[in-house]
């Protein structure tokens, strides 16, 4: 097998593996609406919570690729044991609207994500994970 066709080969199984990942149902949830409220600071990302707290099964097994063309780039994004990290969705207006860096005690989502990118565990909370 010449190198090109074991290149473009790659490439297509990617492409296969890439289209594979889980695609969450949002119904009911208004994502421009959540997107445009940047770091939860104008206060509308907390009318989604209740939605978010029910659907959060439903988002797990997402791709963090998927997530972040879902919900936006995260407001906080921390790196965790074990090639793991986590995107921090704010969800309320706090210190963190002054400047992102800011210690922040308000209302967030965060997700886990595995090694391999997939979300294994979502949870509400105030401050950081």
């Amino acid at each position: 097998m010449s190198s090109s066709i074991r290149f473009y080969s790659f490439f297509v199984l990617l492409g296969l593996l890439a289209s594979c990942t889980k695609q969450p149902d949002l119904t009911g949830f208004d994502v421009e609406k959540f997107v445009q409220d940047e770091a939860g600071c104008q206060g509308s990302r907390m009318s989604q919570a209740a939605w978010l707290k029910s659907h959060k099964e439903n988002l797990k097994g997402v791709s963090s690729n998927d997530i972040e063309d879902i919900l936006g780039k995260p407001d906080i994004q921390q790196l965790a044991d074990r090639n793991q990290e986590y995107y921090v969705y704010f969800l309320e207006k706090g210190p963190h609207c002054d400047k992102i860096t800011n210690p922040s005690q308000a209302y967030c989502m965060a997700f886990r994500f595995s090694a391999i990118g997939l979300a294994t565990e979502i949870t509400f909370q105030n401050g950081l994970p």
